[in-house]
């Protein structure tokens, strides 16, 4: 018995003690409509890319690497680019320009991104191997410009 007066106090109570903001909140409502709700802030601007990652130079290296295997030349040039942008002294990313440009059948941009490779790593190892590839790739360029 105990027990069941105590739940109906408890019940009472809380009745009691919610009652008046109910009704509080009845007569707002006679006010007219809410204000319209706040508007959403604008997103945070992104920070920009660094200037100089010698890390993200690397890695954009290996990922167009694997799309240069894969066949995937425009994904590959667009790691090439941002490679050679997030380390500009680099010479690797302009060689691998020039193949994948070669493989899309470019050579006009192929040349350039070799010989940009030369200047930038002048004592390279496939110096000649480079030159002849320019070259070859002159060759080619003249014959479909006779054509």
């Amino acid at each position: 018995m105990r027990r069941l007066s105590l739940a109906i106090f408890l019940f009472i109570g809380c009745f009691c003690w919610a009652a008046p903001k109910g009704f509080a909140q009845a007569s707002e409502l006679d006010k007219g409509p809410p204000p319209p709700p706040p508007e959403e802030p604008a997103p945070a601007p992104q920070p920009p890319k660094p200037q100089w990652d010698p890390l993200g130079a690397h890695k954009d290296l290996e990922v167009g690497s694997y799309y240069l295997k894969t066949d995937n030349y425009d994904a590959a040039i667009d790691r090439f680019q941002e490679a050679a942008s997030l380390q500009p002294g680099l010479a690797e990313p302009f060689r691998l320009l020039g193949r994948a440009y070669e493989k899309k059948h470019e050579p006009q941009k192929a040349v350039g991104a070799y010989r940009k490779y030369l200047n930038l790593y002048p004592t390279a190892p496939d110096h000649q191997e480079i030159l002849k590839q320019i070259d070859k790739l002159n060759d080619q360029m003249q014959r479909q410009a006779k054509k």
